[in-house]
């Protein structure tokens, strides 16, 4: 499983460790591990022209001792100093000592990239603007270190020439720790930022490095260990499940199981005009291991004639035999009867689309049973309250508002899928997916699929979280790089089951 802690933690854990350590081993520690991805990155070192953007922070000092290893090996080195006068100090006397070229904001033109790429020499300085771009704009490789972990908010605008001469340049980037203008608390992103290929990050992940949309500006994310994790607290405030996790989850039949030991899970969807949510979610109800389906509502034609193994009713929830979980609200219309009927029983719950909008929150509030809400941006929006860009721009906040006012457990659906439990704690983050789930009917899938793992016994937290793995990884093993339908995700999820337990 991967973690994430928070900038206090992290900070705290650091002067713990530091502590221990010898004044200066944990950014030499840190700036090692940069050096190596940087070099692996572009294949070769010697003779490559490497542009340090270097603020006022530590991560600005790992930049320039990094930059010291790189220019030692070959490589042409000129650090832009942001912020001239609080650089660190240790950083530029060794980047100097190993031939690297320091840029100043202000000055005499000069300096910037030695003949032919290698590096140039001393202490040379460039006017701010058009002579600073124009190094950038050389690079081979640009080393993002203008804003450590606690930077809040968008990039100043007098930063902004670098960031368009960045992206001009063609350059790979490399961020220090995490991309500079993004939060690495919540994952906003809330104005201009760098946008890296690789982020090289230390002693442990970030919550921005897992959420979107600041997830976007990281590009891949490479841990690098120096030493945190024998000071980090084991409670985290991010979890990222992965195979292994998800593995010991899953629900296996053992040779004394029956349907209903394997567990029974009521669907309460579809309509007249939608009677193909009732039959996704059935399709996600059986692929993901209920030992029956029991099926309530007036699509039960349809959900007969493509599963014929399902028990289907039209008398309402309270006539529909015993269940060990519901599923409500997959295009269920206006049946706020049969919204109302399923939070009656005392089995957990599964409330989406149509559900969400006629569910009472003070009844969701006074269940006694787990309760699991699956709303996408546009129906967290709308149940918060806002805009739909307030949710998409801070997705951590939302999901976090939600599980507290409805005293439930969320899982918000999108490109990084997130599950706020009701008792607070880490926040669960999936990222399986793919783009191509984007289509109609992949939400009716993902209910029944984390309904039939509710029945099953799991918690509405791993219910949620191991559901939207395996649609994900479902979703992506369909798709295969081209369109996939709800019904072939469906199909999927067997793949991706067999894909989680092989691996």
């Amino acid at each position: 499983m991967r973690t994430a802690y928070s900038v206090e933690t992290v900070r705290a854990a650091e002067r713990e460790l530091m502590a221990r350590l010898p004044e200066g081993a944990l950014m030499q520690r840190a700036a090692a591990g940069l050096a190596v991805a940087c070099g692996q990155l572009m294949g070769r070192v010697y003779g490559t022209r490497v542009v340090l953007l270097v603020g006022s922070g530590d991560n600005g000092g790992d930049a320039l001792y990094a930059g010291a290893r790189l220019a030692r090996r070959g490589a042409g080195v000129t650090a832009v100093l942001l912020a001239p006068e609080r650089a660190h100090s240790g950083g530029l006397a060794a980047l100097r000592g190993a031939g690297g070229t320091v840029v100043r904001a202000g000055g005499d033109s000069g300096g910037g990239f030695g003949p032919g790429g290698g590096a140039g020499g001393g202490n040379g300085a460039l006017a701010w603007g058009e002579g600073v771009t124009r190094v950038v704009r050389r690079a081979d490789l640009v080393v993002d270190g203008i804003v450590g972990i606690g930077g809040r908010g968008g990039l100043r605008d007098d930063v902004l020439p670098l960031v368009e001469a960045v992206r001009e340049s063609g350059a790979a980037v490399v961020a220090v720790d995490l991309p500079s203008g993004v939060d690495a608390d919540s994952g906003e992103v809330r104005g201009e930022a760098i946008r890296a290929d690789l982020t090289v990050t230390f002693g442990t992940h970030k919550p921005g490095l897992l959420i979107d949309p600041a997830r976007e500006y990281a590009g891949t994310v490479r841990l690098v260990d120096i030493g945190l994790g024998a000071v980090l607290p084991e409670a985290a405030e991010l979890e990222a499940l992965q195979h292994a996790d998800v593995a010991r989850l899953l629900p296996v039949p053992g040779v004394e199981s029956d349907k209903y030991r394997r567990g029974v899970v009521g669907i309460a969807a579809g309509s007249a005009r939608y009677p193909g949510a009732a039959v996704l979610a059935v399709a996600g109800a059986l692929r993901g291991g209920a030992g029956a389906v029991r099926y309530v509502g007036p699509a039960g034609d349809a959900v007969i004639a493509r599963f014929p193994e399902a028990l289907v009713s039209d008398q309402g929830p309270r006539a529909a035999g015993r269940v060990q979980a519901w599923v409500v609200g997959p295009g269920a219309g206006d049946d706020a009867g049969a919204v109302a009927e399923v939070l009656e029983a005392d089995v957990p719950v599964l409330i989406d689309a149509d559900g969400l909008r006629l569910a009472d929150r003070e009844v969701v509030r006074g269940r006694g049973a787990p309760t699991l809400m699956t709303p996408h941006a546009g129906e967290a929006a709308a149940l918060l309250g806002v805009a739909r860009a307030e949710v998409e721009g801070a997705r951590l906040a939302a999901v976090r508002e939600l599980a507290a006012r409805y005293g439930a457990t969320v899982l918000l659906k999108g490109s990084t899928t997130l599950v706020a439990g009701v008792e607070g704690g880490a926040v669960r983050v999936n990222s399986t997916g793919t783009g191509w789930l984007a289509t109609a009917g992949s939400g009716d899938v993902l209910s029944g699929l984390s309904g039939s793992l509710l029945a099953a016994g799991l918690s509405a937290v791993d219910a949620g979280s191991v559901g939207a793995y395996l649609h994900g990884l479902a979703g992506r093993l369909a798709a295969e790089g081209a369109p996939v339908g709800a019904q072939g995700v469906a199909e999927g999820v067997g793949r991706a089951w067999r894909d989680v337990r092989g691996g």
